[in-house]
């Protein structure tokens, strides 16, 4: 028994160092391992996991933001760390873009307390919103069918603080049923969470008046596309439930997006979308100063 287990001691070091040495011809691997300061012995035991980072990191060279992420999970990279007793572990980083969006995602849902007399009205930028937002707000009635908006524009023109502030005068005032989404955000609690799948989703098909916010930063799949977003849409659609969308794209710009799914391109469904969003709402555009500097 000793004897064999030797024979297999040898025959996985031998296994660990050609794969190390394989992995060592790669100049990042090395920079990585250099990096780190990771004893060579160590990092042995490790080569897969390390190659693995590796690769996530030449990833995130060229990437130009979430919807791109090609890494195990999404917006971050699994980098190693050295623990008390020297050895690897490996913990997700989150990357520039994602530590962005959760930034922006903590500010704008601090809106909960926005009022419409919050809204700044001295830019002239913001005129065609705001006049629209009003006519909206003074015409609101829970019982008819009144078109949403499609909001798009620069990074932190206040796009979701002014939607924001017109739910919370809605629901203060008439009573509405009002939901903000973070549409990157609901993906991820669908996919953890699939007890509450048919629950969550069923509410946000019902919900009076629903916000979308930030449509375009998320990962495209197949799934978050046909079976979340077009789901809820068409639901909306066919029952008239008013429905809005923030995004700093524009409506042609989130068709493209909307149509790469892991190295497909499927037109015809990303028009489904857009055409359905087209129902649901007028578009408007907002350029203006960023107002999280």
């Amino acid at each position: 028994m000793e004897k064999n287990t030797f024979k297999y001691n040898k025959k996985l070091e031998a296994s660990l160092n050609n794969s190390f040495l394989e992995a060592s011809k790669d100049k990042d691997f090395c920079k990585l391992i250099t990096t780190i300061k990771v004893d060579k012995e160590v990092a042995k035991k490790y080569t897969s996991a390390l190659e693995d980072t590796v690769y996530e990191l030449r990833n995130c060279k060229n990437c130009k933001g979430l919807y791109e992420c090609k890494n195990q999970v999404e917006g971050h990279v699994s980098y190693p760390e050295k623990d008390n007793f020297g050895n690897l572990i490996f913990v997700s980083k989150p990357c520039k873009y994602f530590k962005e969006i959760k930034v922006v995602n903590t500010d704008e849902f601090k809106n909960e307390n926005a009022r419409m007399k919050d809204i700044d009205v001295n830019d002239k930028k913001r005129v065609k919103l705001i006049n629209w937002v009003v006519k909206f707000f003074d015409n609101y009635d829970p019982y008819k069918v009144q078109k949403g908006l499609y909001l798009n524009g620069s990074f932190g023109a206040g796009k979701t603080f002014i939607i924001s502030a017109l739910f919370n005068e809605l629901k203060l005032t008439k009573k509405a049923r009002c939901e903000i989404v973070y549409f990157p955000e609901l993906l991820r609690s669908l996919k953890d969470n699939w007890n509450s799948y048919e629950d969550k989703i069923s509410y946000l098909e019902e919900v009076d008046l629903l916000l979308i916010d930030d449509i375009g930063a998320e990962k495209v799949t197949e799934w978050g596309r046909d079976e979340v977003l077009g789901t809820i849409l068409q639901y909306r659609m066919d029952k008239g439930k008013t429905t809005f969308f923030t995004s700093n794209l524009t409506i042609d710009e989130l068709e493209n997006h909307l149509s790469l799914t892991n190295n497909n391109v499927d037109m015809v469904k990303a028009r489904r979308i857009i055409e359905r969003i087209k129902q649901l709402t007028e578009s408007v555009e907002l350029i203006s100063d960023n107002r999280r500097n």
